[in-house]
């Protein structure tokens, strides 16, 4: 058997990627889903994005929502920023870490942030230098990691080349974000293996895997083999992208945590209070989330005699 990572991070993502395919919901209901994800036992979570509220209409008030939590200083709370207003604006709102985002894909970077690829990364050297200043911490998202619904296939060492431009503007952690759903174990053994190549190490990836064609849970066991502890995941399934055709939900929390328990990794988080949050989630989306756990319970949950 594979000697599997000991524990691992779960990022919590339901509240900004999960959120930004939805209609958006009032300051209240998004706090309440935070804090329902926070009392899971996640130690880090993608909590807002501050960004135009007409391009995504669901993230409008992201310094409400942040003045409305109780926040606990051993949780991370992270923003996605895609320009330095974004950045400033999360400074203000006194955010643990900002995340700056570029697409593998140049079609991509235009339909998600209206520039090239190259104007992106000169925006995150900038993003890091005001980040740096604060104390904040910063790292970053390329999305498209495994393929464009636009182009199609992307190169796994273009994607390196992009890694390494973002760690030398100050990125730390840099998640690869899969982000319609195009990944499969052979390519994440392969954009693993372009990582390598130019450096970076298990310890400064993250991955983020959509389930749009049901391969998530997949391509997390080929990642643990590889080493890597740091998953991105939705609660209940949330997700999609405005700016991707065709892309589903995350990888559902309460799939995720569910499988890692069994297989022996800690994550910190209690499975059954995920599933709560997973079952608010849908009341407040106001629909069926996929979560298989969510609908199935978890493999010991017994039937009424």
């Amino acid at each position: 058997m594979t000697a599997w990572p000991a524990a691992v991070l779960v990022r919590e993502v339901g509240p900004r990627d999960g959120l930004q395919d939805e209609q958006p919901l009032p300051v209240a209901d998004r706090v309440a889903l935070i804090e329902a994800c926070v009392a899971t036992g996640v130690r880090a979570i993608e909590a807002v994005a501050f960004v135009s509220p007409t391009k995504v209409p669901a993230m409008d008030g992201a310094e409400a929502v942040m003045a409305g939590l109780d926040r606990r200083v051993d949780v991370v709370y992270s923003a996605l920023v895609p320009n330095r207003r974004g950045a400033e604006r999360a400074v203000a709102a006194g955010m643990d870490e900002v995340e700056v985002v570029v697409s593998a894909s140049e079609t991509h970077n235009q339909r998600n942030l209206a520039c090239s690829v190259a104007d992106s990364l000169v925006g995150a050297h900038g993003i890091a230098d005001l980040a740096r200043t604060t104390g904040i911490a910063v790292s970053a998202v390329v999305g498209t990691a495994f393929g464009c619904p636009f182009e199609g296939e992307v190169a796994p060492e273009r994607v390196g080349q992009l890694a390494g431009h973002l760690v030398d503007a100050g990125a730390g952690v840099i998640t690869f974000g899969d982000t319609t759903g195009m990944a499969t174990p052979r390519r994440v053994h392969d954009l693993l293996d372009a990582l390598e190549r130019v450096g970076m190490g298990p310890d400064r990836i993250g991955l983020h895997f959509h389930d749009s064609r049901g391969l998530a849970m997949a391509n997390v066991v080929t990642a643990l083999d590889r080493g890597i502890t740091r998953f991105d995941s939705g609660v209940g399934g949330l997700g999609g992208c405005p700016t991707a055709p065709g892309s589903a939900g995350n990888v559902a929390t309460e799939d995720l945590v569910h499988m890692l328990d069994d297989m022996g990794i800690a994550t910190g988080i209690d499975l059954g209070a995920t599933i709560d949050a997973a079952r608010l989630a849908s009341r407040l989306v106001g629909h069926d989330l996929p979560g298989a756990v969510l609908r199935a319970g978890p493999r010991t949950r017994r039937e009424a005699q």
